[in-house]
């Protein structure tokens, strides 16, 4: 698995949890200030888009995966 397919899941699974820990309707509602993760995750995306920087994919090079998928 390559660290870019590693970061649109990690990133989707963020927004999906932080909508479901924040939004009074979801049967895991717990505050509504789990939306603010919610808005993290979109501005550190939105950033990323512009700069390339992003800190998971620091953290995945340093543990080794790689960042394009030869044989996919």
């Amino acid at each position: 698995m390559t660290i870019n397919r590693i970061v649109r899941i990690v990133a989707g699974f963020f927004v999906l949890l932080s909508l479901g820990l924040g939004v009074q309707g979801s049967p895991l509602f717990v505050n509504a200030n789990f939306l603010w993760f919610t808005a993290f995750v979109g501005a550190n995306l939105f950033q990323s888009g512009f700069t390339n920087l992003c800190p998971l994919v620091t953290i995945l090079k340093k543990l080794g995966f790689k960042e394009n998928c030869e044989t996919c």
